[in-house]
């Protein structure tokens, strides 16, 4: 491999960059030269031990005398993957421990060794349940793995998956969010690399398997059962996990504060590894006051809600069991409370048509009580653990065909407003667990395709991102798009170039100040602070660059700030004389250098009068 890396240096150095096609060329040369026709050197392989080198400074590396240009040059053309921090941060997963569900949609699937909806042939899935769907673990693997690809991860924005993570008890919820603090504060030190082996230890003294056959054995005659809906999903639960939820941890769960939780947080603020974004998922019927001021207590700055349709005779039909009230409620509260919305849509679903889900999806992104700022749509895919089956099997449902699912999901991205990101168009669903509806993973890719063989431009942003791609700062314009929802005036702001590609933009919110009256006075937990101008959400895209270092892309340009900047003038203009900011916990020194000052669970700024 010292061969490999040397020559890969090389190379670098002569030319300045290095292209995909050299890096292959070069790796088939040594494969050549080794005489053994099934030995492969991957890109991959190259990268992991290139960053161990640099990270442990051994002999080897030293003796190459790499400067900054070289090593830039090497990383970009190495890392797998870009994609997955193309968008500003470096995004990971993690799945709570499966758990009852208060619910049971008739096309959710039902696997009974992870949390509900969820199958364990899901890539996440899998992961968490190789990590005893440990917090901890999981966050460290994915760091892990991250970091030995070539990505940076000094920001790290965290999604929490596992279906209604409001229905988990209060103490399971602080010690899991707490365990991902600990986690991202602790990696890369000895301390973290004992932690793990510690927490591995002890899932494996109390009995339990992270090896998916092992798990599959155990559980095979209970999923038989749920497949053949024998059972329900938490009766079965009751029997294959008799002790309760993470019982290996029970000791520390029940032991768990918010004081251990803000001593994390405080740590992480500092920390090599920040948390720059936490999602949770829940139902919309699941959502207060009192609820919402705990997830942003745990440092919550996004929160994903299934709507599923904004029909409540399919959502009737479908046996969801919240309805569209409950939608509007909740979006309404999540605006007060400063949070970003994340909502799922789903086409396709029994008692649908394509007519009404183009009608609903048109209804969810334009009408004022909706108008999330992201949007998961995708179609309804039958699963055999799922009651829908008896549905299909009496003909009443049928999935769409492949051209439907074009057609329909085309239209949605082109009504889609510039505001607003369709952020994925597929679950993970192996092909292999669908019994009946799409099982193309390039579902979004053909949809793109479509848009652009009609010659449509669309405006979500999504589409607009300028992901990997190189801009040009100079080229660069700041513009503003103002929007009204049912409580709220909100402005999203925007750098963008002359072909409307995406590099940085800004959600402000003004907020009807008899909503926050009526909040104050009817709702437990509304924070008394709330009221003012609130910035929702800044984001910077470009490959993400580490803390107070600045590379080649639009990261740590001062995009951001200009963003802000402009939007405090907003809202002096607009009568405001305080903004306020959803800080996530590792962004809090970056507003508080900008002026910002934390008090409460929010982080404000005065702006100037006269």
């Amino acid at each position: 491999m010292e061969t490999v890396i040397t020559r890969i240096v090389q190379k670098a150095r002569e030319n300045g960059t290095l292209s995909a096609k050299t890096i292959d060329r070069l790796l088939r040369e040594r494969c050549a030269e080794l005489h053994d026709a099934s030995r492969s050197i991957s890109k991959r392989t190259c990268m992991a031990y290139y960053v161990r080198i640099r990270d442990e400074q051994t002999a080897f590396w030293k003796s190459l005398a790499i400067d900054d240009a070289t090593d830039h040059a090497i990383m970009h053309s190495l890392r797998s993957k870009p994609r997955r921090t193309a968008s500003g941060v470096a995004t990971i997963t993690v799945l709570t421990a499966p758990f009852p569900c208060s619910a049971d949609c008739s096309y959710c699937p039902s696997d009974i060794r992870m949390p509900k909806s969820y199958l364990s042939d899901e890539p996440a899935c899998q992961r968490a349940e190789r990590n005893f769907f440990d917090p901890y673990l999981q966050m460290h693997a994915r760091l892990n793995a991250l970091h030995s690809l070539g990505h940076v991860v000094d920001k790290v924005e965290t999604i929490v998956l596992g279906g209604t993570f409001s229905e988990y008890p209060e103490s399971y919820r602080i010690w899991f969010v707490t365990q991902l603090f600990r986690a991202l504060n602790e990696f890369g030190a000895d301390e973290g690399a004992r932690e793990v082996e510690r927490r591995r230890l002890r899932y494996r003294d109390a009995g339990l398997s992270g090896d998916p056959d092992e798990n599959a054995e155990r559980t095979r005659l209970l999923q038989e059962e749920l497949d053949a809906h024998v059972l329900s999903y938490n009766k079965a639960f009751a029997c294959a996990y008799p002790e309760g939820l993470a019982f290996a941890m029970a000791d520390e769960i029940a032991g768990t504060s918010f004081d251990r939780l803000r001593a994390a947080q405080d740590a992480n603020a500092e920390a090599a590894q920040r948390m720059v974004g936490l999602v949770v998922e829940t139902r919309p019927d699941r959502i207060d006051a009192s609820h919402l001021a705990s997830l942003r207590a745990l440092g919550c700055t996004k929160i994903q809600v299934g709507i599923q349709s904004l029909d409540d005779g399919i959502l009737a039909q479908n046996v969801r069991g919240a309805r569209v009230e409950d939608t509007v409620r909740a979006l309404e509260l999540l605006r007060l409370f400063g949070f970003k919305s994340h909502v799922h849509f789903m086409i396709n679903l029994k008692g649908s048509c394509p007519a009404k889900d183009l009608e609903g999806y048109g209804e969810l992104v334009g009408k004022a009580p909706f108008k999330p700022d992201e949007v998961k749509l995708y179609p309804c895919a039958l699963v055999k653990s799922a009651r829908l089956m008896e549905e299909h099997s009496a003909g009443a449902w049928r999935p769409y065909s492949r051209e439907e699912l074009i057609d329909l999901l085309s239209a949605c991205v082109l009504m889609t407003p510039p505001y607003t990101r369709i952020s994925r168009m597929i679950r993970d669903i192996s092909s292999s667990d669908i019994v009946a509806g799409n099982k193309s993973t390039n579902l979004r890719q053909m949809v793109e395709a479509r848009i652009r063989e009609e010659g449509e431009k669309p405006s979500e942003i999504r589409m607009r991102e300028i992901a990997k791609r190189q801009m040009s700062v100079e080229k660069l314009s700041l513009s503003e798009i103002a929007y009204r929802t049912s409580n709220t005036e909100e402005v999203f702001l925007q750098w963008t170039d002359d072909e409307g590609t995406l590099a940085a933009f800004l959600r402000l919110s003004f907020p009807d100040q008899e909503a926050i009256e009526q909040a104050r006075t009817t709702m437990d937990g509304f924070p008394a602070e709330l009221g003012c101008a609130m910035i929702r959400e800044v984001h910077v895209y470009g490959r993400v660059s580490k803390l107070h270092e600045s590379i080649e892309g639009t990261q740590h340009i001062g995009l951001g700030r200009m963003l802000i900047e402009r939007a405090c003038k907003l809202a002096h203009e607009n009568g405001f004389t305080r903004i306020g900011v959803i800080s996530a916990v590792g962004t809090r020194r970056y507003y508080e250098r900008l002026g910002f000052e934390r008090f409460g669970l929010y982080h404000f700024k005065d702006l100037e009068t006269g």
